[in-house]
């Protein structure tokens, strides 16, 4: 996990967190203390609470967020944590849209544009996902669309904390 640009500038990155599975927002606050111990990362902000309903798929209701970060990560070293951070909290891949105990998406890597066999980045689905855009539009509703939140508004998504849940993961240096 050394890839990193040493001196480089960070990027800001946006990460959708999810978890419909077990004790749902203590895996939430976990993931994000776990990010800013990265090297060279930091949690910046982190969006309002939301709970929804799945989509595409069963299970119980999802704790959605989206969380703003500071990294000197390459886009697939911060994929290769996110994925180590998943599995450290059980998470399982038996079927697409699997309910899962940890969710972690790279909604956007700066203004990266990445299509490679395991990333693909802006995030191919987050248009169509309401516990991706509604979060994402409380952290910087310059970037979300008006007509992008229209459409997804028959989705099921209810709001259950302000940012101040994720009060004692969110800062650090990014060093």
């Amino acid at each position: 996990m050394s890839e990193r640009d040493v001196g480089a500038q960070p990027t800001l990155v946006y990460v959708g967190l999810g978890a419909n599975l077990g004790e749902r927002e203590a895996a939430l606050r976990k993931a994000l203390a776990a990010l800013g111990q990265y090297p060279g990362t930091r949690v910046l902000r982190v969006s309002p609470l939301y709970g929804s309903a799945p989509v595409d798929a069963g299970g119980p209701d999802y704790l959605n967020a989206v969380a703003e970060l500071a990294t000197t990560l390459t886009p697939e070293a911060l994929l290769q944590a996110l994925q180590a951070i998943e599995q450290s909290a059980g998470r399982e891949r038996p079927y697409r849209n699997a309910p899962r105990t940890l969710d972690l998406d790279i909604l956007w890597f700066g203004d990266q544009v990445i299509d490679t066999p395991t990333l693909t980045v802006p995030h191919p689905r987050m248009a169509e996902r309401a516990f991706v855009l509604r979060p994402l539009a409380d952290l910087v509703p310059e970037r979300v669309a008006a007509e992008a939140l229209q459409a997804v508004t028959t989705q099921s998504i209810y709001p259950l904390a302000d940012g101040r849940w994720a009060e004692g993961v969110v800062g650090g240096a990014c060093s």
